[in-house]
């Protein structure tokens, strides 16, 4: 016998401090003109959309930002909740907590990722490459923002960009020590403490930021988290910085990828379907950004990375014939430990200049990022007499290493308009070895693939409150490992490419703000569940098209009132063309909708401020979606225990408060789903059920 689980806790490598001295990134788009004052200087941070005033008019596609103010407001318990927010983004909830996510965008199914998600620039999904997605989603504690890119530029940070980049932008340190404290529904309790310096020249800083929060959980799905994040920059000279984060996260979470039955929804069952199963995650990972400013027209930026991540996912089997017999699930003893741990490291260097080397000004962005990744994939055969230890039924390790160049040139061809060209080279290889046999068993496979990936963006100021946006650029989606060498034979999955066009136009006039974009994306293959009952064996879907509109504006209203909304609407989100087994016969048919796309989302919110009060009442909808490629409407139950059919569109009312007393002291309190409208958020195996109406009240302190 033997206990095995994928949560090594190995030290972080010593790579990284090597990559230290080599002195490269901080992604942020093109330095502004004359900035020269050192004193207002921050430490370097990545931005993929920027932070200066027109950064937005630079981009030629859509893009979102999510400040640091609208997220207090909002007072949301996970970044996937505030997500829902924007135009374009869709989500697929299970628990409140978002500690599994799943995130769309555009048409893109919220039960994949095709959309590249960075914290601070860096990719936080366990694998790019190697591994699924899901497994850890940053925690909005430590957020001050966040940046949705959309368009040609996203190519800059691939792969997986098909949706778009997200970009999560962690605090930046502060002299102070603030509090917050925040309890509600479920047995809910948070407390977060952050505390930042600077030394007496500005030269240097120092950032901590820790959150603690323990639930019992909707429908006693319970969580115990911590959460550490540490910041330091160090200013070198009058032209180059230093920073360095360290985040160490670690959770236990009482959930199952099993959900209620139809009978149990029906019934408002608040009973955990899956008691006895638990996910156990966490992550480390550091990162070293250095930002030389060479001259006036030249800067390099580079970023070093390192992090490990592990997910122990303990499920006890099932009877499916007793369970759908009883209309609740009945377990059986034996007991599974899924367990994975993640590796990755990678440097990523950018060269960005200004310059008129063919006669017009031009900026340039000239890149290269080396990446490898490992994943260890084990299954322990436990039993519940002798839980979590067993012989291994699974001990295989996926690897891949990857290389990107990547060059983009802006040209200002006239004071008005601008033409963005870019090209990205991506080339990876992926191998599997299975550590249960040896090399005369056929131990090993791999697979190799280069993509090469054109964009072009046009942004015109048509009027000094107008500006006209189009691009067209190709993407990728790389097919994982276990997709790609399932059984250590190449299952000759092609990636996910994409070509995806936009136009759109944006503008501020007075106190009305607005961007309207139509985009289309045009696959020539799409992997997608090898049939339409299961979410664990995949193939080559073949051609989809994804085509829409998003519309998003704000408006101030006067006397303290503003309104602001957006819509996506997504009519064509379908297979391109039937679709066939390998026996031949039709598996899904022309016309049939991906799974998890909603036709219709919007977001409408009513705020008020006076004095030191603001408000808001927030409306979020969510059209109707399928949840199989067959697109079976009615609600049912496969043999396998998988749950299909139609879910129900549904609407959420959020009511969220905060008064600032002074400078040191503010209250804030919310009331989620205010209605206590019941629905049904996603199906798996089983039912997951919508989050009940829940309350929650807090203060921060600033010392």
């Amino acid at each position: 016998m033997s206990h095995r689980t994928s949560n090594p806790r190995f030290a972080l490598k010593p790579l990284v401090l090597a990559l230290a001295g080599t002195g490269l990134l901080a992604s942020q788009p093109l330095f502004a003109q004359g900035e020269s004052d050192d004193s207002e200087r921050d430490m370097p941070a990545i931005y993929v959309i920027g932070k200066e005033e027109n950064a937005a008019l630079r981009q030629p596609g859509a893009v979102s930002i999510v400040g640091l103010e609208e997220m207090e407001l909002r007072q949301p318990r996970s970044t996937e909740e505030i997500l829902r927010t924007v135009p374009g983004v869709t989500v697929k909830p299970e628990e409140e907590s978002a500690i599994v996510g799943n995130i769309g965008m555009r048409g893109l199914s919220s039960a994949d990722y095709k959309t590249l998600i960075l914290e601070d620039g860096v990719p936080v999904a366990p694998g790019l490459f190697v591994g699924n997605g899901r497994y850890y989603n940053p925690r909005v504690q430590r957020m001050e923002g966040i940046e949705v890119l959309k368009g040609a530029a996203s190519l800059r940070y691939g792969p997986s960009t098909i949706g778009g980049v997200i970009n999560y932008i962690t605090r930046q340190p502060a002299d102070g020590v603030e509090l917050s404290v925040r309890g509600g529904s479920f047995g809910s309790r948070e407390a977060t403490l952050e505390v930042g310096g600077s030394s007496p020249s500005g030269e240097g800083v120092f950032g901590l930021l820790a959150t603690r929060e323990k639930s019992d959980g909707f429908m006693d799905k319970g969580y115990d988290m911590t959460d550490i994040v540490v910041k330091t920059g160090l200013q070198i000279g009058n032209n180059q910085s230093l920073s360095l984060k360290y985040s160490d996260y670690e959770s236990d979470a009482n959930i199952s990828y099993r959900g209620v039955f139809l009978n149990e929804y029906r019934s408002e069952s608040r009973d955990n379907p899956a008691p006895d199963d638990w996910f156990l995650s966490g992550r480390r990972a550091l990162d070293l950004n250095h930002e030389w400013e060479i001259s006036d027209t030249m800067r390099l930026n580079t970023l070093a990375y390192v992090s490990e991540t592990w997910r122990d996912y303990w499920r006890y089997g099932t009877n499916n014939a007793a369970s759908a017999a009883a209309g609740t699930w009945i377990y059986t003893n034996s007991l599974n430990g899924n367990n994975r741990a993640f590796e990755r490291t990678g440097v990523d260097s950018r060269l960005q200049l200004e310059h008129s080397l063919f006669g017009i000004a031009s900026e340039a962005e000239l890149g290269v990022r080396y990446m490898t990744e490992v994943m260890d994939d084990v299954t322990v055969a436990a039993t519940r007499a002798t839980p979590r230890t067993g012989n291994l039924s699974k001990d295989v390790r996926d690897s891949a290493d990857s290389i990107a160049l990547y060059g983009q040139n802006r040209f200002q061809l006239t004071e008005t308009v601008a033409l963005t060209a870019g090209l990205r080279i991506e080339k990876y290889e992926q191998d599997r070895k299975d550590r249960r046999r040896n090399d005369a068993q056929g131990a090993t496979a791999n697979s190799s693939n280069t993509e090469y990936l054109p964009g072009l963006g046009l942004t015109w100021q048509a009027a000094p409150d107008l500006q006209l946006f189009a691009s067209v650029y190709k993407a990728f989606s790389p097919a994982l490992n276990g997709d790609a060498l399932d059984g250590l034979s190449d299952q000759k999955l092609d990636a996910e490419r994409s070509v995806n066009m936009e136009v759109g136009l944006r503008g501020n006039s007075g106190r009305l703000s607005y961007e309207m974009a139509a985009f289309r994306m045009d696959f020539d293959n799409q992997i997608v569940p090898a049939n339409s009952n299961s979410v664990f064996q995949n193939t080559n879907g073949g051609a989809t098209i994804h085509q829409g509109m998003e519309v998003g504006a704000g408006f101030e209203l006067g006397g303290g009132f503003s309104v602001s909304g957006n819509t996506t609407w997504i009519p064509d989100a379908e297979f391109n063309g039937n679709r066939y087994n390998a026996n031949g016969t039709l598996n899904t048919p022309d016309g049939n909708r991906i799974t998890y796309t909603p036709e219709w989302t919007a977001n409408l919110s009513l705020d008020y401020s006076v004095g030191g009060l603001r408000s808001s009442l927030a409306l979020h909808h969510t059209g109707e979606q399928f949840t199989d490629t067959a697109n079976s409407v009615t609600l049912a139950e496969n043999t396998s225990g998988f749950f299909t059919g139609r879910i129900d569109s549904y609407t959420l009312l959020d009511l969220n408060l905060v008064y600032e007393v002074n400078s040191q002291l503010s209250f804030s309190g919310s009331i989620k789903n205010l209605t206590d409208r019941r629905y049904i958020a996603s199906l798996r195996q089983g039912i997951y059920v919508g989050v009940e109406r829940s309350v929650d009240a807090g203060f921060v302190y600033r010392f």
